[in-house]
């Protein structure tokens, strides 16, 4: 098993910057690409972005692309999430994810561990 912990959720204003990381252990850390989803109360839990297992792909919702940046450190077993230009719609829990799939997927299901997620609030 894999145990995924995130970090760096608060609150902040529009057009602030957050970032998030996730520390995993139990498992290697390189064998698993990384995603990072978000929810709020009664919506799904949407793909926001997500890293290869080496680092070297990665892929965005198409609300976050070009304002954040996701990427690890494998000697570090960290992913991190750099969230800039914040909006008040990027309000949400934030939960990082591991998959052993070597493609990137951006559903769910594709994704077998799931951290506790970290609160992002983004005042306008």
């Amino acid at each position: 098993q894999v145990q995924l912990v995130e970090s760096g959720g608060g609150w902040v204003q529009a057009g602030g910057s957050l970032r998030l990381a996730c520390a995993a252990s139990g498992r290697t850390f390189s064998d698993y690409a990384m995603g990072w989803f978000r929810q709020n109360p009664g919506k799904e839990r949407e793909f926001v972005a997500g890293i290869t297992q080496d680092g070297a792909s990665t892929r965005y919702s198409d609300s976050v692309k070009g304002r954040f940046t996701i990427s690890r450190d494998n000697a570090k077993n960290t992913v991190y999430l750099q969230m800039n230009s914040l909006r008040p719609e990027d309000t949400a829990v934030y939960y990082c994810a591991a998959s052993q799939t070597r493609v990137l997927f951006n559903f769910r299901q594709a994704y077998a561990y799931w951290g506790q997620g970290t609160q992002v609030t983004v005042s306008s």
